[in-house]
């Protein structure tokens, strides 16, 4: 039996730990018959090549940092000396300071800092997705990944509002690529123990409040479910899907207490 992504060619952009989502669908794209190129830049490149090794099946690692415009030209080249194109593109990359930005830090948090991190934090899937976009043809899909910016969080702070500004440029780009067949879509997840979570001080008040609110329930270690939803809005059973959101998060954003 073909996989969900038999044939398909996707890259997983911002890919660090393992504990990553952007690992786990790399992972699960691979089990469901992808190819799978994943990226990084800078410090956590060496990282990245290294953490690479424990997929299924061992993926190219490109340099690419998202904010640089040279590295985004020359992403089309990159990508082609491993595949002729691209069906597939997950945007895995956020970044906010966390000494200035997060924790209980919104009034004081300064402009550089905010404008930092909504660059690489929403703007950035612009920038992605228009460097991928002549690679990828009638029926290709992005997915990005936020966590619910429609409320003020304990901690987020300006991440929050960079989560709000990625949901609102997924909507655009949504509008902007959907005359190419090209689809735009996020995933909502629940409160992950990832590297980017330990960075927030406070994020375990936002993990307790899922143990008692999500009715089916909420594991914070197990990315596995926000991953295949990942992988099935990136395959061909969401034909007519664009500009959504799609909540991975045990139903806790539908509860009201």
């Amino acid at each position: 039996m073909a996989g969900l992504l038999e044939g398909k060619r996707i890259l997983v952009a911002g890919v660090t730990m393992d504990s990553s989502i952007g690992f786990h669908t790399a992972r699960i794209a691979q089990e469901q018959g992808a190819t799978v190129l994943i990226s990084n830049f800078g410090r956590a490149l060496g990282i990245t090549r290294r953490i690479a090794k424990r997929l299924p099946v061992e993926p190219p690692v490109l340099e690419l940092d998202v904010t640089d415009d040279e590295h985004l030209a020359a992403l089309p080249d990159a990508v082609r000396e491993h595949v002729d194109g691209l069906d597939g593109v997950v945007h895995s990359i956020a970044f906010g300071n966390p000494e200035t930005l997060l924790g209980g830090k919104f009034l004081d948090g300064p402009w550089p800092d905010v404008a930092q991190a909504v660059q690489v934090s929403a703007y950035s899937l612009k920038s992605l997705s228009v460097a991928c976009a002549p690679l990828m043809s009638e029926g290709g899909s992005v997915v990005g990944l936020t966590f619910d910016a429609t409320v003020a969080w304990p901690a987020y702070d300006w991440m929050g509002v960079a989560k709000a500004g990625l949901e609102s440029t997924s909507r655009y780009l949504a509008r902007d690529l959907g005359p190419q067949g090209i689809r735009v879509n996020l995933v909502s997840a629940g409160p992950l123990k990832t590297l980017a979570a330990k960075a927030i001080p406070g994020f375990e008040q936002l993990e307790n409040m899922w143990s008692d609110r999500a009715p089916l329930g909420w594991d914070n270690t197990d990315q596995g479910p926000t991953a295949k939803a990942v992988c099935a809005l990136l395959s061909d059973f969401f034909p007519a899907t664009t500009g959504e959101i799609v909540h991975v998060d045990g139903g806790f954003h539908a509860m009201g207490a």
